[in-house]
């Protein structure tokens, strides 16, 4: 299944209902850390949405299925 493409943002409001915390941001690239020890990063680009491709590698990282 293809994910929708979507602004971080949104992906970043989702990551905090998940318990997900920000831990540390490196020029536009923002980390994210559970308490489990599952972490990944997300870009943020103003104006711009994320690629499928994109969002599926993140949720592969942080171990949850489309």
């Amino acid at each position: 299944m293809k994910p929708k493409p979507t602004t971080s943002s949104k992906l970043e409001k989702y990551l905090f209902k998940l318990c997900f915390e920000k831990i540390r941001q490196k020029g536009s690239h923002v980390f994210y850390k559970h308490s489990d020890g599952r972490y990944t990063r997300i870009p943020h680009h103003k104006g711009r949405v994320l690629s499928p491709l994109l969002i599926k590698m993140i949720l592969k990282e942080i171990k949850i299925s489309v």
